[in-house]
């Protein structure tokens, strides 16, 4: 318990989690893709998370009533952007775009989250952090083209491609927008409320969705995956997600999305024998020293503000 009270004071530990987390996701995502209705399975990882949450603040939500009331705005933005948005348009992508689009694509988080944060006005972007986004963007872009750059020549958004792009934007307003939370309002009640707020969200569109055919398996392995997106990658890594974002900030959290791709290859390279050419270490470079770059940005945030990063 100690142990993880520590890491919970020092967010910038926590930051490769969320990414970790997510890497096995779009692992399990492709490899699901074609079997598995993508709304269908946004609403199973998302109940998985809400039924595993629920036990650990339904004695919370009374005392937490009125603060949901005032907060009812925000709580549906951030459900609909980042609970329901960005998964389902996520999985459907995936069931046509190339995987390399999907991750070129999905590595542009980093760079919307700053803008969004701007255009809102919610925080300041230092160059420090813009440096590191764009390093690690170099990298990132370095192991989808495999170290051949002629490959972009031939890149088109075409296919599932431009929903990938609104579901990262989906995300960097969620992760933007969770900078509003108010302070008297509990994160996991919090986190809680918008799961339940994207499941409504997700609730038409999947009655839609079945009315047209769509079988969900009910096989030990698709099971199994659900299971762990549903705890993994949806709630462990939405709370980790959210407490990083509430002490580092948008920008540089967002900044540690790179990482997906980084973890994503050295999964393929685990689990289904991939070799590891060069480009994927120069890749890594990259990405390593940019999400260094900044990380230290985060670093001194935190000493700045010593009272937030205790909340």
């Amino acid at each position: 318990m100690k142990i993880l009270q520590r890491l919970w004071a020092q967010p910038l530990l926590l930051l490769p989690l969320p990414p970790l987390f997510w890497a096995g996701n779009l692992v399990l995502g492709r490899a699901l893709a074609g079997s598995f209705p993508p709304v269908s399975l946004a609403v199973g990882r998302w109940l998985v998370a809400f039924a595993c949450l629920l036990p650990f603040v339904l004695g919370s939500l009374g005392a937490q009533r009125q603060a949901l009331i005032r907060a009812r705005g925000l709580v549906f933005a951030c459900g609909a952007f980042g609970i329901a948005g960005y998964n389902a348009l996520g999985y459907l992508a995936l069931q046509s775009a190339p995987a390399a689009s999907v991750a070129f694509l999905n590595s542009t988080l980093p760079l919307m989250v700053p803008l969004a944060a701007f255009l809102l006005g919610v925080e300041r972007v230092s160059a420090r952090t813009l440096a590191g986004i764009a390093i690690s963007f170099v990298g990132v872009s370095c192991i989808v083209a495999r170290g051949v750059p002629s490959t972009f020549s031939g890149f088109s958004l075409t296919g599932g491609e431009p929903l990938v792009l609104i579901a990262v934007a989906n995300y960097a307003l969620y992760s933007v927008l969770l900078r509003r939370r108010p302070e008297d309002l509990d994160p996991l009640v919090f986190l809680a409320a918008t799961m339940a707020a994207g499941l409504l969200v997700l609730l038409p569109f999947w009655i839609w969705e079945l009315a047209r055919g769509a079988v969900i398996p009910t096989s030990p392995g698709p099971i199994a995956a659900v299971l762990y997106i549903g705890v993994f990658a949806s709630l462990l890594a939405f709370i980790i997600w959210n407490r990083c974002v509430t002490a580092l900030g948008p920008s540089v959290t967002g900044a540690s999305f790179h990482l997906v791709a980084l973890f994503t290859a050295a999964l393929a390279f685990l689990l289904l024998g991939e070799p590891v050419q060069p480009f994927h270490l120069v890749g890594a470079a990259l990405i390593l020293g940019g999400f260094g770059l900044a990380a230290t940005a985060g670093r001194s945030r935190v000493s700045r503000r010593p009272g937030e990063a205790r909340s």
